[in-house]
């Protein structure tokens, strides 16, 4: 099948993911988490009522399954990856494009609806980090030309993009799309708010590593 809303998911390569929190997880348990999260991300996209097709831009399949669509990443950084993704897949005749990264392990595939739903209004939908600053997802119809703009301040120059191209922006907060787990404090504020979807994480305290002079987890939350 093609056209339809498609779904972009970005991840490096597995080892080289989470390297913030080296100083609370072994690599063993790093990689473990990265996968588990993929997977849970992958699950939610499934499940979702409004994603036509599910496309991975990376630089391995690692633990992908074999019916997803797998995107070389050029290198160069994310938003690269992200216009490699994109041009390849309106050459699959993609109408509407979701962008969701890898590491946001409460995501459903209610948030997914809710989010392209809420896209479909004006033709652009973004959905917020927890500090409000960031993008940590967001849908574009159609996704040409559009250009990505993840890094510092991206909530803000994601609107902006939508605007030059004559979107209506929407703003989305849930709590499955503003957490992001990046470094120790995320780590942190997961383990704390003790959600049954990371109780399924393999992800336990004896797993947990401190370094010295380390605050500790669930601290205050990282900008």
């Amino acid at each position: 099948m093609t056209g339809g809303c498609w779904a972009l998911v970005p991840v490096k390569t597995r080892g080289l993911c989470k390297s913030r929190l080296s100083d609370r997880l072994a690599a063993e348990a790093r990689l473990s988490l990265v996968r588990s999260m993929l997977e849970r991300c992958l699950g939610a996209l499934r499940e979702s009522r409004t994603i036509d097709r599910i496309a991975v831009v990376s630089p391995e399949r690692d633990t992908i399954p074999s019916d997803i669509l797998m995107l070389a990443d050029p290198g160069g950084g994310l938003n690269a990856a992200l216009e490699a993704g994109r041009l390849a897949l309106l050459e699959q005749g993609a109408r509407e494009l979701l962008v969701l990264p890898a590491d946001l392990p409460l995501v459903t595939a209610g948030d997914i609806d809710t989010l392209v739903d809420l896209g479909r209004r004006g033709g652009f939908a973004l959905a917020t980090d927890a500090a409000g600053t960031g993008t940590n997802a967001l849908y574009v119809a159609p996704p040409a030309p559009f250009r990505f703009q993840f890094g510092p301040g991206s909530r803000f120059l994601h609107m902006q993009e939508a605007v030059r191209l004559g979107l209506g922006a929407e703003l989305l907060r849930t709590a499955g799309l503003e957490l992001d787990v990046d470094g120790p404090s995320d780590l942190g504020e997961l383990i704390a708010r003790d959600d049954v979807r990371y109780r399924a994480l393999p992800l336990r305290t004896a797993e947990l590593t401190t370094a010295a002079g380390a605050p500790p987890l669930g601290g205050a939350a990282s900008g």
